[in-house]
């Protein structure tokens, strides 16, 4: 009996990984035709134009430099937003998380201080800031408790063997960050990056739709308030493939950066 015709174990897919693509192309179908019949039945296309009309439009966009221009400004704002949410969480979370009594005296205050929305420093930023560097400022504060919390709780995963071990061979503390806490905390920092690349690039579209900062939303709002809803709908639409695009670009980003995890290794195989 020969073998050289069977697929070798590490390259076969899980029986399921089809059939739920299947779902999932149906399930976009799916939406797409009942947004189609449900505004063609109830809405007047002037104001709720259908996905005939919209997906065309959107097309053209794609094609007009107004539309790159604006989207590389959004990404640009959330990048420059991300990158000081990290930079500060990261350097913030080690230091508070590394001294237990620290960790226990801020504990409190950042617990209140977490549930509060950027947005709300809109009135009095307003007043020292210009529009972009209030949007960036929007981006960074609330990706910072998001990147903080996770590097917080990766800190006090870290396993206190391992750290033990290290001081036995005597390894110095800048050795035990690199060797022992650092590789702790890193999947703690992929779902941080998970989350907010979704973050920033909302309130990176919030403060063009609120304040007229340049990018998507002020280019959105702008089609709004000239009466042009089906570019309106068209730039939604392409946004949502833009947010999509970025969470794609982040899981790589994990998964590179992960590669030796257990936890990636098994999502991998289930692909």
């Amino acid at each position: 009996m020969t073998t050289g015709s069977r697929t070798p174990a590490h390259t076969r897919r899980p029986a399921g990984t089809t059939g739920r693509r299947v779902l999932g192309i149906l399930g976009l179908l799916l939406a797409a035709i009942g947004y189609e019949a449900v505004t063609r039945a109830f809405f007047s296309p002037l104001h709720v134009p259908p996905l005939t009309a919209i997906v065309p439009r959107a097309a053209e966009l794609l094609t007009e430099a107004r539309f790159w221009t604006a989207t590389g400004r959004t990404l640009l704002v959330s990048a420059v937003g991300l990158l000081i949410a990290l930079v500060a969480g990261v350097v913030v979370g080690f230091a508070v998380g590394s001294v237990p009594w620290l960790l226990r005296a801020a504990s409190s205050t950042l617990d209140f201080l977490r549930p509060v929305p950027s947005i709300v420093l809109i009135p009095v930023l307003v007043l020292v800031l210009d529009v972009g560097q209030i949007t960036v400022l929007l981006v960074a504060v609330s990706c910072f408790w998001i990147v903080l919390f996770q590097v917080l709780y990766g800190l006090r995963d870290v396993d206190q063997v391992a750290v033990d071990t290290a001081r036995t061979i005597r390894l110095g503390r800048l050795g035990r960050i690199i060797h022992v806490t650092w590789p702790s905390v890193l999947p703690y920092l992929g779902t941080a990056l998970r989350l907010i690349v979704s973050v920033a690039l909302a309130l990176a579209i919030t403060g063009g739709l609120v304040m007229g900062a340049a990018g998507l939303g002020e280019l959105i709002w702008s089609s709004q308030e000239s009466g042009e809803f089906t570019g309106m709908y068209a730039l939604v639409l392409l946004t949502g493939g833009v947010g999509i695009a970025l969470d794609m670009a982040a899981r790589l980003a994990e998964r590179r950066l992960l590669h030796w995890h257990v936890a990636t290794r098994r999502e991998v195989a289930a692909r």
